[in-house]
This record gives C-alpha cells, sequence and structure tokens, in this order.
C-alpha cells in the first residue's frame, strides 16, 4: 500500500521538507516534446495554426448521478446558477480558510454527466469529497499516461491559431455555427461525431476536440489532410507546456491542502505520490507562506457568492482585502544570459535555465524583492519566442503591480535542496519589468476579454 501524504510528513517533520525534496518531476507530458523545434512550434499558434494532442498528461474525472452537480456546487466557488448542457467552466476549489487548491476546466456533457479534467490537484479534492460524502453520484478516473494502464478514455486534440476556424470549416465541409466562449458544439469529421469546446490557449482562437479514444486517429488524420493548405503545425510537449505564459494561466499553484478544516483526514486520504514537488527561493518553514488565493492569480471573477461552499466565508473576507495582483514578469536579457554563461565559467554556476520552461518543481515559488523586501512571489517561469522575452508569471502586492516597476526575482534554492532536478548552484538576483498578464496584447484583448 502505498505511503498517505500524512504519514510522510509524520515521517520527514514537515509538509515543506516532503516537498522540497520530493522526486516528483515539474511536469508530466508523455507526448512527443518536438515534432520540428519548439521555437516554430511556439510561432505557430500565432502565425498559422497548431494542433496539440492533449489525450495523455490530463488526468479526467467522470462524474454522473443525481448528486453530481450538487458535488461540485458545494466543493467549487463558481456559480452553478445557469450551468447547462454544453457548457464548460475553469472549476476552482478553495480551503476552509479560502486559499486556493487548483482548478480544472469542467464539462457538462449530459443531464448528470459531467467530465473535470486537468491537474490532478483539485480532481483529488473533488473525488475525496465524494467519496467521503453523503451523495448519490458515482466517478469514472482516467489517469495520464503516466500512471494509466491502456489506452485513454477519450482523444482530446487542440486547435489553435488564427487559420483555426478555417480549417474547422474544411475538415467538417461547413460554416461554424457562432459558438461562446466556453461552450461547446458537435460536428462531424471523415463520418465521426465530434465534440467541440470554444476556447483560446496562449491568447488565441481554438477548437478543443473530444470523442471516444477508438475514433481518434482518424479524427487526426483528417485534420492533419485537410490542415496542408493551412500550414498546419504539429506541437509537441516543449511548446505546449510554455503556452500558459501567453494566456497566463497558473497551471500549478501550491494546493492549501496542509492546513484547514478537513485536510488532515484528507492528508490521510492522499497518496504522497500525487502530492507533487516545491522548488524555488522561497524557503519558509510556514506551508502557509507558499498559498495563494483565487484573488492573487487572477480567478476573482470566477467567484460567486450566490452558494454555499467549502471556504465561503474565508473568501468572502480575502475578497474584501487589498489582494496581491497577478502580472507578468519580464526578466533582465543581461542577466538571465548571464546566468546561462555561468555554466561555462570556473566554479558554482546558478541554477540551470531551461528553454522554453524552467520551472524545475511541480510548484514553482520564487522571491520578488523590491530594495530587498519581498512583495510577491515568482510562479511558472520560461520563454516566449513570440514576444522574444523570458517571463515569469507573479502575484505581487497591488501596490507594485503597475507596468513598468522594477523587482528583482530570487532564482535558486539556499540551500540546495535534494529534489532531482536540482543540481548543486547558487541564488542570483534576475532583475525584472512588472508587465501586464497577460504579456501578449492580443490575449489581453482577446482571450480575456471573453
Amino acid at each position: 500500500m502505498s505511503e498517505s501524504l500524512a504519514a510522510a510528513i509524520a515521517r520527514v517533520g514537515s509538509p515543506v521538507d516532503v516537498l522540497r525534496n520530493a522526486p516528483a518531476r515539474p511536469t508530466v507530458f508523455p507526448v512527443t516534446p518536438e515534432f520540428s523545434n519548439w521555437r516554430s512550434e511556439q510561432l505557430s499558434w500565432r502565425t498559422s495554426v497548431a494542433l496539440l494532442d492533449q489525450s495523455h498528461h490530463m488526468t479526467d474525472l467522470f462524474l454522473s448521478g443525481p448528486d453530481a452537480l450538487k458535488l461540485l456546487s458545494d466543493v467549487g466557488v463558481n456559480s452553478f446558477a445557469n450551468f447547462r448542457i454544453d457548457n464548460a467552466k475553469q472549476f476552482i476549489a478553495v480551503n476552509s480558510d479560502g486559499y486556493l487548491i487548483g482548478d480544472a476546466i469542467l464539462f457538462y456533457l449530459a443531464e448528470e454527466s459531467f467530465d473535470l479534467v486537468g491537474h490532478p490537484m483539485v480532481i483529488d479534492w473533488v473525488q475525496y469529497h465524494l467519496e467521503t460524502g453523503d451523495y448519490d453520484a458515482t466517478f469514472e478516473r482516467d489517469g495520464n499516461s503516466i500512471v494509466r494502464a491502456g489506452d485513454p478514455k477519450l482523444y482530446r486534440f487542440e486547435l489553435q491559431g488564427p487559420n483555426a476556424l478555417a480549417l474547422m470549416e474544411k475538415v467538417t465541409g461547413a460554416p461554424v455555427p457562432p459558438t461562446k466562449f466556453f461552450h461547446m458544439a458537435t460536428f462531424t469529421i471523415d463520418g465521426l461525431t465530434v465534440r467541440s469546446l470554444r476556447h483560446g490557449m496562449a491568447g488565441q482562437p481554438g477548437f478543443e476536440l473530444f470523442g471516444p479514444w477508438a475514433e481518434g486517429e482518424r479524427v487526426r488524420s483528417a485534420l492533419l489532410e485537410a490542415g496542408e493548405e493551412f500550414d498546419l503545425v504539429l506541437v509537441g510537449s516543449k511548446a505546449y507546456s510554455s503556452a500558459n505564459l501567453e494566456s497566463a494561466w497558473v497551471p500549478s499553484p501550491l494546493p492549501a491542502i496542509f492546513t484547514g478544516e478537513g485536510t488532515a483526514a484528507y492528508r490521510e486520504w492522499l497518496p504522497v505520490a500525487r502530492a507533487g514537488s516545491l522548488a524555488g527561493s522561497l524557503a519558509s518553514d510556514d506551508i502557509t507562506d507558499y498559498y495563494v488565493t483565487p484573488y492573487d492569480i487572477g480567478y476573482g471573477r470566477s467567484v460567486a457568492f450566490d452558494h454555499d461552499f467549502i471556504g465561503r466565508a474565508a473568501l468572502e473576507r480575502h475578497a474584501a482585502e487589498a489582494p496581491r495582483t497577478k502580472v507578468t514578469l519580464v526578466w533582465n536579457e543581461e542577466d538571465v544570459a548571464s546566468a546561462v554563461q555561468s555554466l561555462l565559467e570556473p566554479g558554482v554556476p546558478a541554477k540551470y535555465i531551461d528553454f522554453p520552461k524552467a520551472r524545475y518543481g511541480l510548484y514553482q515559488v520564487d522571491r520578488v524583492l523590491i530594495d530587498g523586501e519581498d512583495v510577491g512571489i515568482s510562479h511558472d517561469v520560461g520563454y516566449i519566442t513570440n514576444e522574444h522575452a523570458f517571463v515569469s508569471l507573479a502575484s505581487i502586492a497591488t501596490e507594485h503591480s503597475a507596468p513598468g516597476t522594477e523587482v528583482h526575482v530570487l532564482w535558486g534554492e539556499e540551500p540546495n535542496s535534494q529534489k532531482p532536478a536540482v543540481e548543486p548552484h547558487r541564488q542570483i538576483a534576475v532583475r525584472a519589468t512588472v508587465e501586464p498578464a497577460p504579456y501578449s496584447a492580443f490575449a489581453r484583448d482577446n482571450y480575456r476579454a471573453s
């Protein structure tokens, strides 16, 4: 039987020590890293059309039954008052103290039938409450291709870019009906029924197509054939993992499962192998210093106090306070180049900076400083070819969030942790400039406006 998170904490002594030295990898993308090269693949969703395979790296939690929607409403901060079949939403959950557990995409598939798709953090939380609560509902869990035995239940393909609409009209042989953002439609591709979610990734227009796994190869082949005239580009895991930097989605904030009412039993239930790993220059012994609220990472407009849910009272207090603001930090090119150059010089180098995605733990938490004082935390970090910029997404004190504000990001760990992704290195302070999130003007004007 696998060790629980609670047992691991008891054995090691603290949740911070468990996570900082955990072997969990920064990301799990069991698909081809590059079909051509990640730079050209990043360019494709801005200049033509990108095809990304989402079938393997995410977890699906299929929920069904009379109380399935009640469960989601009890756990989620979102409003479900107007949630209908063929709608989707970014489902968000917090703990009893109003700190973020995580987020995932929730699909309303049919009467009393839902699919919650994303990283395991919030999916585990929902599954736990279903198993331990009094709900007339059932679930089927389909893990990613690292943990799953056999094929996925569904294929899931992403089409993104300025040519996505034209490609869809060619491959379906019909005009694409007007579909609101985060609403679903049904199409026919090569004689097969395909469901589609209308949304954007990296701020670009696009479609998320899904259906039974056995039909996926026919759909993919049809897309490739039709896509030739639209400069369709296959995108691998390297480029795909960096797309969130353009849309300003923070993929994996540390889940607030270590404090708060009801979390002790949850830590007994959760295997430590699913707890993830913590990286970065923030080195506090207080695990709550790593928490964020939905307001800290731009989820405030998804919070709805029109129903009772776990953490509602605490979240109302967070809403009334002056929250941190999500921003993009554009790292100084000379400091980034200097960090890379340190690998070619004698002595202990700076922490290795990988491209295009540089985070080295599932939860990346780096200190953001002004004049040596902490003003926030930096999350996901990497390179955007379309902007010729190395950036991170950050949550910083609102009074320091104006574009153009100069800050420093402390990069690297002190002391170095024992994670496999960490080599002997020294910390460095990287200059950075506060800019809007999303950083891409196209994403700000189109994706966020939706």
